[in-house]
């Protein structure tokens, strides 16, 4: 309907003869960006006889906001080239201390599994403001390093920045994934009593998530049900995890029977609740879920790991043997697998798809991650980082064979899935295997 309203607008515009005016054009690609019509933005931006630096930011900001990164990069590489036109804001141009710039680049950084360089960022800051800080937060919460996520929320206090909602909410999820309960209860109730900020659902699923993970269930329930708000998939989705990692199917029922009423479009709980079946060998229960799935058509999103070498993008499967170098890949994760066995490693045969005892421990060796890996120890240059993402979370038998082969290969490896990453270094991983 907005929209509509634009075209309404442009219209009179072009009636009028002002179509051509580089303000109004800017002002038009900017609408039609916003209104998540590129096409329409992109058209008029075109037609536009004469374009200034607000024209080619808006086309940018407009790619960025309808998700089309890749254009928004090609589109700044063509500012570059122009002679007339100076991108504003970017290191080059001398505003690399700008704090919107400033923050914006520790995010990436930190995105890209590089919290070194983000950190660097944060110091050549000259003024960080409350987005600065809560950047550097959020990236050394992403990377597993609560202490220093606590260190520097304590730093930004003390020089007198108030923390906002996301601020807090890294906090909390630091706290989380680090057990430390009594430390994530005193910031929540600081929210209200000294920051006069009211909670919200991400606070209340990170709560939920402590309790959790540190095992206590129970508490983590009661909580999730005394919330001032009506819990949310997020609040849920936290409880469900805490249930399959400790191993609690009852509760997990339960709690998964809430989530398929708020989502019932999202596999992830349906394959949780799957797992957790199949693990204590209810296998009938979990063939219901899965017939429930077919039932009401969702489909469980293949799981994949993905690594860049020389600029191009590499994607792996389970068992996967497209790759023009599989019969190298394949040598390479047989030697991992007889390396790992001279250590301690014991297959944990409860993450394998398999149901076939005998074939579990062999299937665990065909994860797609482990097979990136295989990948990155063939390609990646000695003492560069082996950086792979995955699109689903990790299982703990690769956790376990990442912190071995960085140890027998000397090797730093990075592992993001989701929105988090593992950093593994001689033979220890950043989250200290609580995760």
């Amino acid at each position: 309907m907005i929209v509509l309203h634009g075209e309404q607008v442009h219209c009179l515009i072009c009636k009028h003869g002002f179509e051509f005016d580089i303000f109004v054009g800017s002002a038009l690609v900017d609408m039609y960006a916003k209104c998540f019509e590129m096409r329409a933005a992109g058209r008029m931006f075109d037609e536009m006889p004469e374009r200034n630096l607000v024209s080619w930011n808006s086309m940018i900001v407009g790619f960025l906001l309808n998700k089309l990164y890749d254009q928004a990069v090609r589109f700044f590489t063509e500012v570059l080239g122009e002679t007339l036109i100076t991108p504003d804001q970017i290191i080059k141009t001398g505003f690399g201390m700008n704090t919107c710039v400033s923050s914006s680049m520790i995010t990436m950084y930190a995105k890209c599994g590089s919290l070194v360089d983000a950190q660097r960022v944060f110091q050549e800051s000259e003024y960080p403001n409350v987005v600065s800080w809560t950047a550097i937060i959020s990236a050394c919460q992403q990377h597993g390093c609560a202490n220093q996520v606590i260190e520097l929320f304590e730093n930004m206090l003390e020089e007198g920045i108030k923390p906002d909602y996301i601020t807090l909410v890294s906090v909390l999820s630091a706290c989380s994934h680090t057990g430390r309960v009594e430390e994530g209860f005193a910031y929540f109730n600081s929210m209200t009593t000294v920051h006069s900020l009211n909670p919200g659902p991400e606070h209340y699923a990170c709560m939920v998530d402590l309790l959790g993970r540190a095992g206590r269930l129970n508490e983590a329930k009661r909580f999730a049900e005394s919330i001032p708000i009506k819990p949310d998939a997020s609040v849920w989705g936290a409880l469900l995890g805490a249930c399959r990692n400790h191993g609690d199917l009852e509760m997990g029922r339960d709690v998964a029977d809430k989530l398929f009423e708020i989502e019932p479009n999202n596999p992830g709980n349906y394959v949780l609740l799957c797992n957790m079946y199949t693990r204590n060998g209810r296998l009938e229960e979990a063939n219901e879920v899965r017939r429930l799935m077919g039932v009401n058509g969702v489909r469980k999103e293949p799981g994949c790991s993905w690594i860049d070498v020389k600029n191009e993008t590499f994607v792996f499967t389970a068992h996967d043997r497209s790759h023009s170098r599989t019969k190298e890949i394949y040598e390479m994760l047989e030697k991992i697998k007889q390396l790992v066995k001279k250590k301690v490693y014991v297959a944990a045969t409860q993450f394998a798809i398999n149901n076939v005892e005998e074939y579990k421990e062999q299937s665990l060796w065909y994860h797609s991650e482990k097979l990136a890996l295989a990948f990155g120890l063939l390609t990646v240059p000695a003492g560069a980082p082996i950086r792979i993402k995955k699109n689903l979370r990790t299982c703990g038998d690769c956790h376990t064979v990442m912190k071995f082969a960085s140890e027998i290969f000397n090797r730093e490896i990075i592992v993001r899935y989701i929105n988090r990453f593992h950093q593994f270094v001689d033979g220890l991983c950043s989250c200290r295997d609580y995760w």
